[in-house]
C-alpha cells in the first residue's frame, strides 16, 4: 500500500513539474545575456553606420543562425540607404528571418537594434532602448522554433529607428513578402525598466478587435499587461507614431506595440545593463510571447479590424 501511495505521489509530482515546465517559455539567463552583450561599451551605442552597429548586426545574425531561423534569398541581411541628422549610411542593415507556419499569412515581430551612439564623449548604451526589445525578439524566435506556429512568423531586427523609423520603412518598401499577407506587426521597444511591474500594449484603440485578446493575457509573477497610450487626445502620451510600428500603421497593417512608460534612463548614458530590472524583464518578454501564442490559437480576423481613427 505504501509503495502504491509513493508511486501515486511520484506521478502527481511529475505532472506538476510538467505543467510548470510548459509555463517556462524562455531562458531568462540567455535573454539577459543577449541584452548585456548588445548594450556593452564595446558596441558604443550602436549608432547606424558605426562599427558598434556592425558588431550588433554580427551578434544578431549569429543568434538567428543558432536559433535556426530561415532566411529570405539565403541571407538574413537586407540593406538600404539611410539618411538623417548629417548621417548617410549607404548600406544600413535590417536582419530578417522567419519560421514558416501552417499558413502564408504572417505576423511580423520587430525590434530596432540601433541606438544613438556616443555624445560628448559619453556612451549611450541603450540597454532598455532597445537591446531589451531585441532580446525579447530572440526569445520569441527561440520559443516558436520549438513550438510550431499557425501563422508564419517573421523576426525583423531593424536599423535606423532612432533616425526616423527608416529601417521599418525600408522593410515595407522592399518587403520579402506581399504586404497583404502581413496580418499584424508586434513591435517591441523598451521592455525592461519598470518598478511597478507594468508593460503596456498600445494600439488596440486603432484596432479594437485585438483588445479582447490582449485582455486574455494573464499576468506573470513580476509583470502584468496594461493597454493604452494610443489615443490622439493623449498628446505626447499617444505612442502611435513613436516607434517602428507606425510605418505599418501608415499602411493600414494592424499593430500592437509593447513597451514601458518613460523612465529616468530614457536616452541617457545611464541606460545601461545594470539598470534594467532582471525580474520584471523576463516576465515582460514572456507576456509578448503569451500574446503571440493566443493569436496562433484564436486566429482572429486581423486585417478586418482596422478602425477609422486615421494616422
Amino acid at each position: 500500500m505504501k509503495r502504491h501511495l509513493s508511486l501515486v505521489l511520484l506521478l502527481v509530482c511529475a505532472l506538476q513539474f510538467s505543467v510548470l515546465a510548459q509555463k517556462t517559455v524562455l531562458d531568462s539567463q540567455l535573454l539577459l545575456h543577449d541584452v548585456k552583450v548588445l548594450s556593452a561599451d564595446s558596441m558604443a551605442g550602436r549608432l547606424s553606420g558605426t562599427e558598434g552597429n556592425r558588431m550588433a548586426q554580427e551578434y544578431i545574425e549569429k543568434r538567428f543562425n543558432e536559433i535556426g531561423l530561415q532566411a529570405y534569398n539565403n541571407s538574413y541581411r537586407h540593406t538600404f540607404r539611410l539618411e538623417g541628422r548629417s548621417i548617410v549610411v549607404e548600406e544600413a542593415v535590417n536582419l530578417i528571418g522567419f519560421i514558416p507556419g501552417k499558413t502564408d499569412k504572417a505576423i511580423v515581430l520587430t525590434a530596432h537594434y540601433d541606438h544613438v551612439g556616443v555624445r560628448k564623449g559619453e556612451i549611450y548604451n541603450g540597454a532598455d532602448d532597445n537591446a531589451s526589445g531585441v532580446g525579447a525578439l530572440l526569445a520569441a524566435a527561440t520559443y516558436f522554433k520549438k513550438n510550431k506556429p499557425y501563422y508564419t512568423l517573421i523576426f525583423a531586427a531593424l536599423d535606423g529607428e532612432e533616425l526616423g523609423l527608416q529601417g521599418a520603412n525600408a522593410f515595407l518598401e522592399n518587403s520579402p513578402l506581399a504586404l497583404d499577407l502581413m496580418q499584424l506587426n508586434v513591435n517591441m521597444d523598451m521592455l525592461s525598466v519598470n518598478e511597478k511591474g507594468e508593460l503596456y500594449a498600445s494600439g488596440a484603440y486603432h484596432y479594437p478587435a485585438l483588445l479582447p485578446l490582449l485582455q486574455q493575457v494573464k499576468p506573470r509573477p513580476q509583470a502584468r499587461l496594461l493597454t493604452g497610450h494610443d489615443r490622439p487626445e493623449q498628446g505626447k502620451n499617444d505612442w502611435t507614431r513613436q516607434s517602428d510600428h507606425y510605418q505599418f500603421h501608415k499602411r493600414q497593417i494592424p499593430y500592437i506595440y509593447f513597451g514601458v512608460e518613460d523612465h529616468p534612463h530614457y536616452h541617457k548614458p545611464t541606460d545601461v545593463y545594470e539598470n534594467i530590472n532582471p525580474t520584471f524583464y523576463p516576465d515582460a518578454a514572456a507576456l509578448v510571447i503569451d500574446f503571440v501564442q493566443l493569436l496562433n490559437k484564436k486566429r482572429p480576423s486581423l486585417r478586418a479590424s482596422a478602425s477609422t481613427t486615421g494616422f
